[in-house]
C-alpha cells in the first residue's frame, strides 16, 4: 500500500506506520512524489486535495498531520456505520481517518487546557470519548476494520486477511498490581499498633479479632490471593504481570511493606521466577524525579530480572513528562494508558502503540499497553457489585475480541483475597478468567 501526501510529516509517517501494521503488517509507504504515484501498480491512497490517478482512494486531509503546533481542533462527531467519526471529509472516504487516528492515539487533547480530577490527573470528563460516547468501544480498531473493506473492494489485488500474527489475533493479557501485599502481616510495629488502635477507637471489634487472628498465623491473611492466583493461571494457560510498589517510605498513596522485608523479597522472588514483572512506581516518585531510578533498581536487585515494564500507581501521569521520564530510566513497555476514574478506552485503541511525544514531534520507542478495564474503577467509582462488574468485564471481552485487539485488564491481590468488602469479587474473576480461555 503506498500513500501520497504533498509533504510527509512526523505525524503522518507515525500514523501511516500504526494503520498500515493493523491492515498489512507492515508501515503504509510514504511518497510525495506525483509521477510515482501515479504509475505505481497496485492499491494507493491519494492523502491529498485533487485526484491524481484514476485508481486511487482519495482522502481529502484535515489539516491537523501537517501542523507543528498544539491548538484546539474542532472534533464535530457524525454516525457512519453505527459508530461516531470526526474530521468529515469529501473524496473517496467520509472522514480523515489518518488524522482522526492520529489524534486519539497521541492523547492530543491531553496537552490543551484541562480540568483535573481530585488525583491531579487528567479528568475523563474532559475527553471527546467520554463526551461522545465511545468512551466504552475499541473505535480506532473498528474504524481500521471499516476502512479495511473499503480498501478490498477498491483495489481486487488487496488481501490483507493473508496477514496473520500477534496483532491481527485476540489476546488476553491479565495484570495485577500489588499495592498492598498484606492487609495485615509482615508489616513494621508502629504500623501493626496504629492499624490495632484504630479499628478499637472506632469500635471495630470483629475486624480487631481478625487483625489478631491473622497475626497469630491462625489465619489467612486476607491480602494473600497468591496461591489462588497461581492455581488460577496454571489452570487456564495465562501469562499475567505482576506490578510491584517497592517505595521504601511510606505516604498517603505509598502503603506497601518495605522491599527490605524478607517477606516482600520473597513474594517478588517468588513471582519473578515465574512471570514477567514490572514496576508500579509510587506515587512519590512523580513528585521527585530521582525515586524513579531507585525503585527500578530496587525491584531488580531483589527480582534479579531486568525491569523494562511499568505501570503508573493509581493511573497517575501527565504528558509528556511522566512518559519521558520512563524511557530516561530505561523502561519500555508502558501498561498505564488507561483511566484510574472509569473503564473504557482512554486512547480509544485495544491495540499496543508507540508513544508520540507531541512536544518533540517525534515517535519514541515507548511501547503503550492500554488496558480498558480496572476492578478498582468498578467498585470504587463506578459502585459496581460483583455481578454487574461481570457483565461489564464480558463487555469488553466481547468489544476487543470482535476486533482482534488485546485485552488488558487490571486486578490487585487486595479483591482477590477473602477480605469481607470484596466478597464475591474473587468469583466473578475467576469465572471470567474460565469463560474468556474456554472461547478463545
Amino acid at each position: 500500500m503506498i500513500v501520497y501526501a504533498n509533504r510527509i510529516t512526523p505525524r503522518l509517517q507515525y500514523v501511516a506506520d500504526f494503520i498500515g501494521k493493523q491492515i498489512t503488517g507492515e508501515a503504509f509507504q510514504l511518497t510525495d512524489d506525483t509521477f510515482y504515484f501515479n504509475d505505481y501498480i497496485g492499491p494507493k491512497i491519494n492523502y491529498g486535495y485533487e485526484t491524481i490517478s484514476n485508481d486511487e482512494l482519495l482522502i481529502i486531509n484535515y489539516p491537523l498531520l501537517f501542523e507543528d503546533s498544539l491548538k484546539k481542533q474542532d472534533i464535530s462527531c457524525f454516525r457512519l456505520n453505527d459508530v461516531k467519526a470526526f474530521f468529515k471529509s469529501e473524496g473517496d472516504y467520509p472522514f480523515d481517518i489518518f488524522a482522526a487516528v492520529f489524534y486519539l492515539l497521541s492523547r492530543y487533547e491531553e496537552y490543551l487546557p484541562h480540568e483535573k480530577d481530585e488525583y491531579g490527573r487528567y479528568a475523563h470528563e474532559n475527553s471527546a470519548a467520554y463526551r461522545e460516547g465511545f468512551l466504552n468501544i475499541p473505535l480506532i480498531n473498528i474504524w481500521i476494520e471499516e476502512f479495511k473493506k473499503v480498501l478490498k473492494q477498491k483495489f481486487s489485488m488487496f488481501n490483507p486477511d493473508s496477514y496473520r500474527d500477534q496483532y491481527s489475533t485476540f489476546n488476553f493479557l491479565p495484570t495485577y498490581d500489588i499495592d498492598e501485599a498484606y492487609a495485615f502481616k509482615n508489616k513494621e510495629l508502629n504500623r501493626i499498633i496504629g492499624g490495632l488502635a484504630k479499628s478499637i477507637v472506632k469500635g471495630q471489634w470483629s475486624m480487631v479479632n481478625e487483625r489478631v487472628t491473622v497475626l497469630r498465623n491462625k489465619k489467612q491473611d486476607p491480602y494473600d490471593a497468591y496461591e489462588w492466583m497461581d492455581r488460577l493461571h496454571e489452570q487456564n494457560n495465562v501469562k499475567p504481570i505482576y506490578f510491584f510498589h517497592v517505595a521504601e517510605k511510606k505516604g498517603r498513596y505509598d502503603k506497601n511493606i518495605a522491599p527490605s522485608n524478607p517477606a516482600m523479597q520473597h513474594l517478588i522472588k517468588q513471582h519473578a521466577d515465574k512471570y514477567t514483572v514490572g514496576i508500579h512506581p509510587s506515587w512519590a516518585s512523580g513528585d521527585q524525579k530521582d525515586l524513579l531510578a531507585e525503585e527500578i533498581k530496587t525491584l531488580e536487585s531483589v527480582s534479579g530480572k531486568k525491569i523494562t515494564a511499568s505501570r503508573q500507581h493509581y493511573i497517575r501521569f501527565t504528558l509528556p513528562h511522566t512518559f519521558r521520564r520512563l524511557i530516561n530510566a530505561g523502561v519500555t513497555d508502558d501498561y498505564s494508558m488507561g483511566y484510574g476514574s472509569i473503564n473504557g478506552f482512554r486512547a480509544s485503541v485495544a491495540s499496543p502503540f508507540y508513544w508520540y511525544d507531541l512536544r518533540n514531534e517525534k515517535q519514541t520507542d515507548l511501547l503503550l499497553h492500554p488496558f480498558c478495564y480496572m476492578e478498582a474503577n468498578s467498585f470504587f467509582e463506578q459502585k459496581y457489585l460483583p455481578q454487574r462488574a461481570y457483565e461489564e468485564m464480558m463487555h469488553y471481552y466481547n468489544a476487543v475480541k470482535a476486533v482482534n485487539g488485546t485485552l488488558i485488564t487490571i486486578w490487585h491481590n487486595s479483591f482477590l483475597g477473602n477480605y469481607r468488602s470484596f466478597a464475591g469479587w474473587k468469583d466473578i474473576y475467576g469465572e471470567f478468567v474460565r469463560v474468556v480461555k474456554r472461547e478463545t
